[in-house]
């Protein structure tokens, strides 16, 4: 008689991160994460998109804010949405990331500098990884190739997620006159 299948244990946080069934998750950097997390939770309030600031692409484990801002971690500052795709489509995500920075600065948006700054998006499949490279293309050829620049924004797969410090959920909405990267807008 075979033995029943073993129970999957998930940590409290990879429970808290799995996405629901029918959303998907994409994972920005552009800068200071509160200034990302305000400005696609304006214009995709409509869309119920779920968003959480954290650390990604370094190699430190659980780091905190501070460690991040020193620039010794290698983690960006990054924006985790979860989002329906029948609602709104990865692309889409990926040209508004694109719309609401200087992807053309390596490790700077306005006064933030560093590494932890950086462009980057963060893919967790293959379909994403393309939609990235092609939407990139296409935002390249319309609006950067004509002024002579080049987007440095890098394209990784997604490794391990770590949640910003509470204070900085949602830290723009709870502090409206908080700090704004001049360059979260939309450029076009």
């Amino acid at each position: 008689m075979p033995s029943p299948p073993k129970a999957t244990v998930k940590s409290a946080l990879e429970a808290k991160l799995a996405p629901e069934s029918s959303t998907e998750v994409a994972v920005f950097a552009n800068g200071c994460f509160w200034g990302t997390e305000h400005i696609f939770q304006k214009y995709y309030k409509e869309v119920d998109i779920k968003t959480e600031v954290g650390y990604t692409g370094g190699n430190a484990t659980d780091p905190n804010y501070r460690q991040v801002c020193s620039g010794s971690t290698g983690h960006a500052e990054a924006c985790r949405v979860e989002f329906d795709p029948s609602k709104v489509s990865y692309a889409e995500l990926v040209e508004f990331f694109y719309r609401t920075h200087d992807p053309t600065t390596l490790n700077r948006q306005g006064n933030d500098r560093g590494t932890q700054y950086r462009s980057g998006i963060f893919y967790s499949t293959p379909e994403q990884k393309a939609i990235a490279e092609q939407v990139t293309k296409e935002v390249q050829e319309q609006y950067f190739s004509p002024k002579g620049e080049s987007i440095v924004t890098a394209i990784v797969e997604a490794g391990p997620w770590w949640s910003a410090e509470k204070y900085h959920q949602m830290y723009l909405f709870a502090n409206p006159d908080g700090y704004q990267c001049p360059t979260h807008r939309l450029h076009w």
